[in-house]
């Protein structure tokens, strides 16, 4: 069966994961609230205030449970099983039209602000935080697949945040011929093309064949209606445009993945709307941002396993069991079996050298430390971890561009903006297997007699 978003709904329903909301919510007063609160259930807005005839989906997936859904696994084997699916493609294949086709908006019927797009937090206007923007690189044809977000400013008006990575190389090629970027933002999918569209790889990486091994099938593409470039046929909202050659506009503040407004504030490029694409009765996608919301579950599975497939052959082979992105995308615990010493410390240099620039802490665990219970890691670092031995502080590094903790060399908004700072590898495993039985023993955890046979359910009235 294809995956869309529609399928998503089921699956979320079927599973019990889902609330439908009947009850009025206007989506710039109200549903950014809702959506914050609600971390345990992906949420359909039936009935969206002042948008008739909308239905609006967030938080979905509202956790790593829903994520484990989308990839038909477990919490505990979400990310080796993502790993090994990431290495999967299937090429796309270009069909004559599809549902996105039902509805074709064009010049004066062009009007961003009759979509039912929520405000986050304290935004002075909505933001399409669920946009995945489709580019092509002028001169390889390579094709380029990217969350952004897109502040509304009028009915054919987005501001736009592109960081110094793949679309910025594509744009500042265009920018530097005083040309236009055409592109084309597909909103609404099932979470696997999020994943893909958030996954790090290298440029020539198309994140929708990615999108197709992830789904186990092709992507199927429909042309657009005013550019060269291809949709997912069966996305709920296409936006076709362009980004205008080095034009810079007042964006932000938005309410970002590690829940604070300070990054990338300034002048950003502006997209100009051309036409809107959709299903005759689309569903829009919300996103609502912040650390452990559905933003930023967008981005630990992705993130969780490009770190992971590129730290798992660290020095030959790594005995590596699993690993964990933490709230608000810069840390991550890692849990391995340390065969040798030092063997820890060199994963967890891994760790921050990976594609991903947003790990600033890595923390190595033992198997026997549960990483999905924060209180098991902090026992590790308290009881495993000598500071003067087993922590490196790093200075002066390039960190994430949206970390608060760092300087700006350059402002918001240019092709060379960054942030510098610090950053941390803790090692709190025990002596690692070759140092024997002896030294590893008085780190094993203490367990009751009959731990594993008596159970207390069983003695529960």
């Amino acid at each position: 069966m294809p995956k869309d978003m529609r399928t998503w709904i089921r699956e979320l329903e079927e599973a019990g994961e889902l609330v439908r909301i009947t009850k009025p919510v206007h989506p710039h007063t109200q549903m950014g609230a809702l959506l914050y609160q609600s971390r345990e259930k992906a949420l359909l807005f039936e009935n969206v205030d002042g948008f008739p005839g909308w239905k609006s989906l967030g938080m979905a997936p509202a956790n790593l449970r829903h994520a484990a859904l989308a990839y038909g696994t477990t919490v505990e084997k979400l990310i080796p099983t993502a790993a090994e699916w990431a290495l999967r493609r299937q090429p796309t294949e270009i069909v004559p039209t599809g549902p996105v086709k039902e509805v074709i908006l064009k010049d004066g019927q062009v009007d961003l602000t009759k979509l039912p797009a929520h405000i986050a937090g304290s935004e002075e206007t909505p933001y399409i935080a669920s946009g995945l923007m489709i580019a092509r690189d002028p001169d390889s044809g390579i094709r380029n697949v990217a969350f952004h977000r897109l502040q509304i400013k009028g009915p054919r008006k987005t501001g736009a945040l592109i960081v110094p990575r793949h679309t910025r190389d594509i744009l500042n090629k265009y920018e530097s011929r005083n040309q236009p970027m055409p592109v084309a933002i597909y909103l609404g999918h099932h979470p696997l093309y999020y994943m893909a569209a958030a996954s790090t790889g290298p440029f020539e990486m198309d994140e929708l064949e990615l999108a197709g091994g992830l789904i186990g099938e092709p992507v199927k593409l429909v042309k657009c209606e005013t550019n060269d470039l291809e949709v997912p046929y069966d996305a709920e909202i296409v936006l076709e445009g362009h980004i205008l050659p080095n034009v810079r506009e007042d964006e932000g503040p938005f309410s970002e993945f590690h829940d604070y407004y300070v990054a990338g504030m300034g002048k950003n490029p502006v997209v100009q709307i051309d036409c809107i694409t959709m299903r005759h009765d689309a569903i829009f996608k919300a996103i609502q941002n912040g650390s452990e919301v559905e933003g930023c579950v967008f981005h630990k599975v992705p993130f969780g396993v490009a770190v992971y497939n590129h730290i798992k052959n660290i020095g030959g082979y790594v005995n590596l069991h699993n690993l964990l992105v933490l709230p608000g995308l810069f840390g991550i615990v890692v849990q391995m079996t340390p065969r040798f010493y030092g063997e820890a410390k060199q994963v967890l240099m891994g760790v921050l050298s990976s594609p991903i620039l947003h790990p600033k802490i890595a923390i190595a665990v033992d198997e026997d430390v549960n990483i999905f219970n924060y209180w098991e890691v902090l026992w590790a670092i308290n009881t495993r971890c000598n500071p003067e031995e087993d922590m490196v502080v790093i200075p002066g590094t390039r960190i994430h561009p949206m970390d608060p903790t760092g300087h700006e060399p350059f402002p918001p908004g240019g092709p060379f903006w960054h942030r510098i700072g610090g950053k941390v590898i803790i090692d709190a495993t025990k002596p690692p297997l070759c140092a024997g039985e002896g030294a590893r023993k008085p780190f094993e955890r203490l367990k009751p007699m009959g731990w594993q046979t008596v159970r207390l359910e069983d003695f529960l009235p």
